[in-house]
């Protein structure tokens, strides 16, 4: 299984960090090696001092499909759910200012949080979906699906162009604004709507 990620799928986090506004999605891949092990601690690597948080929507792959036209996508996933993107921001920097691939700030191990999944059908509509994180009991991002510059059919559609989806694949649908830091003694707790969907303690 892979983990396909989005990059600037919320126009806010563009601005936030000063990035272009993208004319497509833009892509990139974690291993199933970055995936922390559920009740697991996440460890700050010892390579940087500046890892970020990044809340996502995720959606699980359920069959396999190349070239996928949007209005078929929501064939291909039956669950929704939240993770993190943790980003070791000041190596990604070197890494963007070098024109290197971000794999190495991006797809270290542990640097994948992904959290408990919930059925599509529980949804009215799956392109307004509120979710949010908190930092020790405060919320630290917050926004709705309907935000996304590409929506999550739209994403299925173009990566699919790319990459075989497979069964179990995940992916990653981006990061609204208010990224930040991670310290020791950090306490993250992640919701779709008012339903804790993950909680994780940095070490």
């Amino acid at each position: 299984m892979k983990l396909i990620c989005i990059g600037r799928n919320y126009t806010d986090h563009i601005e936030e960090l000063e990035n272009q506004k993208p004319t497509d999605p833009v892509v990139f891949l974690k291993p199933d090696t970055s995936i922390l092990l559920k009740k697991q601690p996440f460890f700050i690597p010892d390579f940087s001092d500046d890892v970020h948080h990044e809340v996502e929507v995720l959606v699980k792959i359920k069959k396999v499909g190349k070239y996928i036209d949007k209005k078929f996508a929501h064939k291909y996933y039956d669950e929704v759910g939240l993770g993190i993107d943790f980003t070791a921001r000041d190596l990604q920097a070197k890494l963007k200012a070098k024109g290197l691939p971000w794999e190495k700030a991006k797809a270290f191990d542990g640097a994948a949080v992904i959290g408990e999944w919930l059925p599509k059908t529980q949804f009215k509509n799956i392109d307004t979906i509120s979710f949010s994180l908190k930092k020790n009991e405060e919320i630290v991002q917050s926004a709705n699906t309907k935000l996304m510059l590409w929506k999550i059919d739209e994403l299925i559609e173009y990566v699919s162009k790319y990459f075989t989806l497979k069964i179990g694949d995940i992916i990653f649908t981006g990061t609204p604004a208010g990224v930040g830091k991670v310290v020791a003694n950090d306490q993250l707790k992640g919701y779709i709507e008012d339903r804790e969907m993950f909680s994780i303690k940095i070490k």
